[in-house]
């Protein structure tokens, strides 16, 4: 009863149109999926901070694009794919918060990952 409440509780809030973060630890990559764009993102721990690494191509045959920057306590990085106009640009978000790596996904709120969370418990 006590996780089926905390999963009402939680999709209410994500009605807000909240953004979640997922978390990402050092040296494992995570997909990235920008528009017509895909890839992916890791980090390595150097001594003055975290080393972020993004790939991302249009296509298999096609050149991809890498970003790197190193991220302080409390930086973040920004990769934006401007999308048709009057529509929204794709952007995914890379937060450094203390020792933590967050990214937000494009578009995803919490309700979906309270959704997954609640089919993977059942």
């Amino acid at each position: 009863m006590t996780k089926r409440s905390i999963a009402f509780a939680t999709a209410l809030l994500a009605m807000t149109g909240a953004v979640t973060a997922s978390e990402l630890a050092p040296g494992n990559g995570h997909s990235i999926h920008l528009g017509r764009f895909d890839g992916a993102v890791y980090y390595t721990v150097e001594k003055d901070g975290y080393r972020v690494v993004a790939t991302l191509a249009s296509g298999a045959e096609a050149q991809p694009i890498r970003f790197v920057s190193t991220l302080g306590p409390g930086e973040r990085l920004m990769i934006s794919v401007p999308q048709a106009i009057g529509q929204p640009s794709a952007d995914f978000e890379i937060i450094r918060d203390g020792e933590v790596l967050l990214v937000n996904e494009p578009g995803a709120t919490l309700f979906d990952s309270v959704t997954t969370s609640a089919i993977l418990d059942e």
